[in-house]
C-alpha cells in the first residue's frame, strides 16, 4: 500500500513543492536544452569576468599592454579546445558521472582521488560566492548608490538558488533556462553590433572610467603574461561540470552529456573572442568599479539606451545562475564521496523532491559564509576560487593519460570493467593519450602560476584547506571503516537471550500526558517505577503530593535531587547505579512528550527526549522510549493521534 503525499497547505510545499516517491527518480532528467542551462551557466558566465582578470594583470606593465588581452584570449580557447575534447572522451569512458573525482580514482590511486574530490568540492564552494558576488558587482555597476549593500544582496541571491534547487533538477532547470538563453541572446547580440559598428566604423570608447592606477610600472615578461593567461582561464571555470552529471540527463546520457558540452565550449569560443576584440577596440580599463562588461556594453549600445540596462540585467541572471551548476554537481560529488565512505552518509539521502537536500544546504551555507568573509569582493574570492579548478583539471587529464596506457597494452576486441565503466582497446589511444597529456602539462602550469601570483593574496587558503579536507576525508573513511569491522565480527556479537529489564518512568508533572504515559507502562506487562528529578524542591514536594492523590500505591516515586539544577545528570548517575547492580540488564527509560500542533508552540515547552538520549547514549544497556501525547486545540477540534517512539 502507497502512502499518500500530504496535499495539504504548508510552507514546505509553497517553497519546496510536494514530495516525490523514490520510483520518481528516473523521470527526472533533463534534456539537453535544459542542461545546457543547468551545468553551463557557469563557464558561459565567467566571460563576465575573465576580461577584467586578464586586464587587471596587463595594466601592470601600461596601457600598452593591454593590447595583449586578445592573443591572451586566443590561446584560451586554444585551451578549452583540449579540455573538451579530453572531459568529452571522459564522458563516454564514465557514464556514471563524477569526472575527476572517477577519473583519478580509477587510474591515480584513492590519494589523488580525494585530492581531486576536494579540489573540485572546494571549487563548487567558491563557484557559488564568485558567481553571486561578481552578479551583485553587476548591480552596483549600474547602481553605484547600492554598492554598501552589495553584500545583502548576494546573500539574498544566495538564498534564492538554494530555494529554487531544493525544488529538484527539473524545476531548477526550468527557472534557470530562461535567464541563461537570456543572456545568450544579449551577448550574441552585443558582439553582433559591435562588430557592425566597428566595419562601419561607429564604434565608440570608452570615457569615465575610474581605472586601476599603479604608481611604478612593471616589465612586461613572460611570468606577467603567464599571470594574465591564467587570470583569463577563469573563462574556463565549469568546463567539467557536465562530466560530472551525466546521470542527470535523458537516455542516451553519454551522447547528451558530450553534445551539451560541444555546445557549451562553441559558445564560450565565441563569447570570449568577441569580447575580447570589442574590449580592445573600446579601449575597456581595468577598474574596481565598473567592470569590463559593463563598458562594453556602454560603448556599443550608449549609457542610457535599454539595451544596456538589459545587457547588465542578463549578466547580473546570469552570474548568479551561474552558482545552479555548483547546486547540480556539488550534491553529486558530495554523494559519490559519502557512498564510497569518504563523507558523512547524510549526504547520500535524498530529499523531498529526490535531490541531495543535506549537500545544497551544506554549500549554501559555507558559500554564504566565505560572501561574509570576502565582503562579496570577487577580485578577492578568485584567487582561492581557480587553484582548485585547475588542480582537478589536471588531476582529470593525468587520469586519463594513464588510462589510454592501459588501453594501449589491451589486446584489439577486449574489454575490462572497473567500477562500472568499460574500458577497450583504442587503436587511436596514442593521439588521445597527447591531448591529454598537453592538458595536463597546461594546467598545471596554470595552477602553478596562480599559486605563486595569489598566494598572499588569499590562495594560501586553498593550499591548506585541500590537505587538509584531504586528511578529514580519510579520517571519516578509516571511521566508517572501524565501525563496519566492528560489527561485522560474529565472534563479538552479543548471544541471543533474554535479559532482564528494569522500566523507569520519567515524571516532570502529574497530569493527562503521565497519565497516558503511564497507561503504556503497564500495557508492557512489567513492573516499573516512577522518577522525578527534583530540580526545584517546592515544585517537587507538589508532584510528590499529586502522585500520592491520583496515582496512589499504584507505583513507587522516586525523587532523584539535583542541586546544580541538571536534568540529565542525576538520570544518568541513578541508571548508570542501576546497571552497575543488574550486570546482564537493561535500563527501559519511558519519557513523555507533549506534542503540538503547531511549531511556535512546540518551542514554548520543555522538549527533553532529545536531550535525554544524547545524555545516555554513552550506557549501552540503557534504551529510552518517548510517548507522545498530543495537545487538542479546543476551538476547531483538531488534533493529530498520539505516537510511540523508541530509540
Amino acid at each position: 500500500m502507497t502512502a499518500k503525499t500530504s496535499r495539504h497547505f504548508s510552507l514546505a510545499n509553497l517553497l519546496f513543492g510536494l514530495p516525490l516517491r523514490t520510483a520518481d527518480i528516473p523521470h527526472q532528467t533533463i534534456s539537453k536544452k535544459i542542461g545546457l542551462a543547468v551545468f553551463a551557466s557557469d563557464a558561459l558566465s565567467s566571460s563576465a569576468y575573465a576580461i577584467d582578470e586578464i586586464l587587471i594583470v596587463l595594466i601592470l606593465a601600461g596601457a600598452g599592454a593591454l593590447g595583449l588581452s586578445l592573443p591572451i584570449a586566443l590561446a584560451i580557447i586554444v585551451l578549452l579546445v583540449i579540455l573538451t575534447l579530453s572531459y568529452e572522451q571522459t564522458i563516454h569512458a564514465y557514464p556514471g558521472g563524477g569526472g575527476a573525482y572517477i577519473v583519478a580514482r580509477d587510474n591515480l590511486g584513492e590519494a589523488p582521488a580525494q585530492t581531486a574530490g576536494a579540489a573540485l568540492l572546494t571549487d563548487y564552494i567558491l563557484t557559488v560566492a564568485v558567481s553571486i558576488s561578481s552578479g551583485a558587482a553587476q548591480i552596483t555597476s549600474a547602481f553605484p548608490e547600492l554598492y554598501p549593500w552589495r553584500t545583502s544582496i548576494a546573500l539574498v541571491f544566495v538564498a534564492f538558488v538554494t530555494i529554487v534547487n531544493l525544488r529538484g533538477v527539473r524545476e531548477s532547470g526550468r527557472v534557470f533556462a530562461i535567464p541563461t538563453y537570456f543572456f545568450l541572446g544579449m551577448v550574441v547580440l552585443t558582439i553582433g553590433i559591435g562588430f557592425f559598428r566597428y566595419f562601419a566604423g561607429t564604434l565608440g570608447s570608452v570615457t569615465g572610467v575610474e581605472a586601476i592606477h599603479h604608481e611604478s610600472l612593471q616589465a612586461l615578461t613572460l611570468f606577467l603574461v603567464l599571470r594574465a593567461f591564467s587570470g583569463g582561464c577563469t573563462a574556463l571555470t565549469g568546463v567539467e561540470a557536465i562530466s560530472n552529471g551525466i546521470t542527470a540527463f535523458k537516455e542516451p546520457r553519454s551522447r547528451n552529456a558530450g553534445i551539451t558540452l560541444m555546445w557549451m565550449s562553441g559558445i564560450i569560443a565565441v563569447n570570449l573572442f568577441g569580447l575580447t576584440f570589442l574590449a580592445n577596440q573600446v579601449g575597456v580599463l581595468p577598474s574596481h568599479v565598473e567592470t569590463g562588461f559593463s563598458q562594453i556594453g556602454r560603448a556599443v549600445y550608449g549609457e542610457a539606451s535599454p539595451l544596456y540596462l538589459m545587457l547588465l540585467g542578463a549578466t547580473t541572471l546570469i552570474l548568479v545562475m551561474a552558482a545552479n551548476t555548483s547546486y547540480a554537481d556539488f550534491p553529486r560529488l558530495g554523494a559519490l564521496h559519502a557512498g564510497d565512505g569518504f563523507l558523512p552518509k547524510q549526504l547520500t539521502w535524498r530529499g523531498r523532491r529526490l535531490v541531495f537536500s543535506w549537500g545544497i544546504v551544506t554549500l549554501a551555507g559555507v558559500a554564504s559564509l566565505l560572501i561574509v568573509i570576502f565582503n562579496s569582493e570577487t577580485t578577492r574570492l578568485i584567487p582561492l576560487y581557480a587553484i582548485g579548478v585547475f588542480l582537478s583539471f589536471t588531476m582529470s587529464q593525468t587520469g586519463m593519460v594513464v588510462r589510454w596506457h592501459r588501453v594501449g597494452k589491451m589486446k584489439p576486441g577486449e574489454e575490462l570493467e572497473v567500477h562500472g565503466a568499460i574500458m577497450r582497446f583504442d587503436p587511436r589511444w596514442r593521439a588521445k593519450q597527447i591531448v591529454n597529456g598537453i592538458g595536463a602539462l597546461v594546467t598545471f602550469v596554470v595552477m602553478i602560476v596562480f599559486a605563486i601570483t595569489k598566494f598572499a593574496d588569499g590562495a594560501w587558503i586553498v593550499v591548506i584547506v585541500i590537505p587538509a579536507l584531504v586528511y578529514t576525508f580519510f579520517r571519516i573513511h578509516h571511521h566508517y571503516g572501524s565501525v563496519a569491522q566492528i560489527l561485522s565480527q560474529g565472534s563479538r556479537w552479543p548471544n541471543i537471550r533474554q535479559h532482564p529489564v528494569k522500566t523507569l518512568v520519567l515524571v516532570d508533572d502529574v497530569h493527562a500526558g503521565t497519565i497516558h504515559t503511564i497507561n503504556f507502562a503497564k500495557s508492557l506487562g512489567v513492573p516499573w517505577t516512577a522518577v522525578h528529578v527534583a530540580i526545584d524542591p517546592a515544585k517537587a514536594e507538589q508532584v510528590r503530593q499529586k502522585w500520592q492523590e491520583r496515582i496512589g500505591n499504584e507505583a513507587h516515586l522516586t525523587l532523584l535531587p539535583s542541586p546544580y539544577r541538571s536534568l540529565t545528570d542525576p538520570i544518568h548517575a541513578y541508571v548508570e547505579k542501576l546497571l552497575e547492580d543488574m550486570p546482564n540488564g537493561f535500563i527501559h527509560i519511558i519519557v513523555g512528550h507533549l506534542v503540538m500542533d503547531k511549531l511556535r508552540e512546540q518551542a514554548l515547552h520543555q522538549n527533553a527526549a532529545l536531550v535525554l538520549n544524547l545524555a545516555l547514549q554513552d550506557l549501552d544497556r540503557a534504551t529510552v522510549t518517548t510517548v507522545s501525547y498530543r495537545i487538542v486545540d479546543r476551538e476547531n477540534g483538531k488534533g493529530r493521534k498520539r505516537g510511540i517512539s523508541v530509540t
